[in-house]
């Protein structure tokens, strides 16, 4: 199996309210996209602790995101618990002409 990555256009940083998550679902990978001082970050939306596709539902809170249903914190840019044990993916994000696109992983099968 081979990975490949690519840029997938999620919305127009104007649909990105300061610290409202929204929802995305790109090739089969359920995000959780936030702004938070004009930054923009993406994070795996199920909560680890549950399985719950939640995260998106999150408020801000120090720089987290905190699972609306187990009070679990993660950092946005690291996707780290305030432990500093892992949580949530990341994804990479880029800025063009106002639109808003995310890294993803695309995995293929070498038969």
């Amino acid at each position: 199996m081979s990975e490949t990555s690519k840029f997938v256009k999620l919305c127009h940083i104007s649909e990105l309210k300061e610290k409202i998550g929204k929802r995305f679902v790109v090739e089969e990978k359920d995000l959780a996209v936030f702004k938070l001082n004009g930054e923009i970050y993406a994070v795996g939306n199920i909560c680890p602790h549950q399985k719950t596709a939640s995260i998106y539902e999150g408020e801000i809170e120090d720089d987290c995101v905190v699972c609306p249903y187990h009070a679990w914190k993660f950092n946005l840019e690291n996707g780290k618990k305030p432990d500093g044990n892992n949580g949530l993916k990341t994804y990479n994000i880029k800025i063009e002409r106002d639109f808003v696109f995310v890294e993803i992983s695309l995995q293929k099968l070498n038969w």
